[in-house]
């Protein structure tokens, strides 16, 4: 059997081992947050923390890294099967929990950086505002406007400061959700991640 470091073999030159060391926080772990999760850990990242109060459904699925098998389950022990099935060793802090402003500085203090991954303009908001109060200085990497199909040049990344908005900042969840833009938005959101953690020294 191949030993498990081996999984990285083909890495970026030079990441492993600083993405082994890294924590990531992922708040939602719905079509954005199950996908980003899922290239964080085949990346090599270390440590997630995941946090979602919502169950599996059979809706899901069309967008969302999870299975038949896993409708009914809480999505962060569903996906926690899933990520550790692609490498055994990562890390995982598990929240079965509906996320509040004054979570946010607990829950999430061990990450280096945080992805946004709800599904509703107003808790994008509240998390905004709360993670940039308690870490003013670490990377936010959020999503908005990932709904609908094609339109794959529309999708955008803007940075201010230490936030970051992947997505075409129009579309909204009434014109449906198709499972490649969505997929490209959550992976977009990751290769930030990686990149940040990576190169820079404040990531």
């Amino acid at each position: 059997m191949r030993q498990n470091s081996n999984i990285f073999e083909r890495n970026v030159p030079g990441t492993t081992a600083l993405l082994q060391k890294a924590v990531v926080g992922i708040a939602g772990c719905g079509g954005l947050g199950s996908n980003a999760a899922v290239a964080l850990v085949r990346a090599g990242v270390g440590r997630l923390i995941l946090a979602d109060f919502d169950q599996v459904e059979l809706s899901n699925l069309n967008r969302q890294y999870y299975f038949r098998d896993d409708a009914g389950r809480d999505k962060v022990d569903a996906l926690a099967g899933h990520l550790r099935a692609i490498n055994p060793d990562i890390k995982l802090d598990l929240h079965r929990r509906k996320l509040t402003p004054r979570d946010i500085p607990e829950i999430f203090a061990p990450a280096g950086l945080l992805i946004e991954a709800f599904d509703r303009a107003e808790s994008k908001h509240w998390l905004i505002e709360s993670w940039c109060r308690a870490f003013p200085r670490r990377h936010l990497i959020c999503a908005s406007g990932v709904s609908g199909k094609g339109a794959t040049s529309a999708i955008k990344i803007r940075s201010s400061g230490y936030i970051h908005l992947v997505g075409d900042e129009q579309t909204d969840i009434s014109m449906g959700l198709c499972s490649a833009r969505v997929a490209i938005a959550a992976n977009m959101q990751a290769n930030i991640a990686i990149d940040i953690l990576t190169t820079q020294k404040d990531g």
